[in-house]
């Protein structure tokens, strides 16, 4: 375990108060596509998404990351040095997002975007962390906005559209920050960190519109997944990185007081605690009541555990990442 040189200074959470049940969501469904008899309960039952947040009325990606932002800069005031935009989601194809919320936070640091699916924060804070412990800067705010309602198809054309279009009704509208910053204390902070990538399964989930594949395409501008290839593409990858950083470090699951995942359904969860051999009390189950709400995730959770009582000061955590492409992130962090 190497020393930390940048640590968890503040996280702030923006969660749209408008949502939709997933009751709601099949009774639209049902009643936007008649000729398609949609069995009542599908969605609830396969995903375990009871409801989903919906962003105000015109609110962009970039107001969703604004608010969290400013709910991190409450518990550490004071300017970062630089800001990194760490999302799934954008306001643009140019400029960076990250222009945006430093405009609208009235920031004059300098800026970028990191993006890479549901782990877009998680590989942030991996880039800051490796900033900060360059001596570059000191001070890093990492900021989410997720808003993937705008991709959900709600017309539907037959079953088997339906089927690739069935992730996206468990997908929520959120923001998250993370304020990074250097420590002198190197056993506070982040600890260790690993990334894998298995990037031939890139095609199981896309959101293919607005690039030079399909730059002006109505039609390509829903989510198109194969949910049991997303499964399968993850549970190949197996248990062994998680227990290569862990050995690596000394360290057990009676260690942490917090294993974080990124969650996708309910009943995906399960299967990946018994294959890693973790506990399921150690994690905190969001899905269920906020559905899947991609990188703001793992902010989420660790927000969460800290109101719940989980972790605290000198608390050790897990965060597992896991992303479209397909990727694991994984990061040891001493709170």
């Amino acid at each position: 375990m190497h020393a930390a040189s940048a640590r968890i200074a503040g996280i702030g959470i923006h969660l749209p108060e408008t949502t939709r049940t997933t009751a709601q969501t099949e009774h639209d469904l049902r009643s936007g596509n008649p000729r398609l008899k949609l069995a009542t309960g599908l969605v609830g039952r396969m995903t375990g998404v009871e409801r989903v947040h919906v962003r105000s009325e015109g609110w962009h990606t970039s107001d969703l990351a604004v608010a969290a932002s400013r709910e991190a800069f409450a518990e550490s005031p004071g300017e970062p040095d630089l800001l990194i935009f760490a999302s799934a989601s954008q306001d643009l194809i140019e400029p960076a997002t990250s222009h945006i919320v430093a405009a609208k936070l009235g920031l004059s640091c300098p800026v970028m975007d990191v993006k890479n699916a549901c782990n877009s924060v998680i590989n942030a804070m991996q880039v800051a962390e490796a900033l900060i412990a360059s001596g570059q800067y000191r001070r890093v705010l990492i900021a989410s906005g997720e808003q993937p309602s705008h991709g959900v198809r709600w017309n539907l054309k037959d079953h088997a559209q339906f089927i690739r279009s069935f992730p996206g009704y468990t997908m929520s509208d959120g923001g998250a920050a993370v304020i990074l910053e250097a420590t002198d204390d190197p056993a506070t902070g982040i600890l260790d960190s690993s990334f894998v990538a298995v990037s031939k399964h890139w095609e199981i989930g896309t959101l293919p519109t607005g690039g030079s594949m399909n730059p002006r395409s109505i039609e390509h501008a829903y989510f198109d997944m194969d949910g049991a290839g997303l499964q399968r593409a993850f549970l190949e990858l197996g248990p062994e990185p998680v227990l290569a950083l862990l050995e690596r470090n000394g360290l057990g699951w009676d260690d942490f007081d917090l294993v974080a995942i990124h969650q996708v359904a309910l009943p995906y969860l399960p299967p990946i605690f018994e294959r890693l051999g973790v506990a399921d009390d150690k994690s905190v189950i969001t899905i269920a009541d906020h559905g899947n709400l991609a990188s703001v995730t793992l902010p989420l959770q660790l927000s969460i555990a800290r109101e719940r009582g989980m972790v605290r000061p000198g608390s050790l955590v897990l965060l597992i990442g896991l992303a479209g492409g397909i990727s694991l992130g994984l990061m040891v962090v001493r709170l």
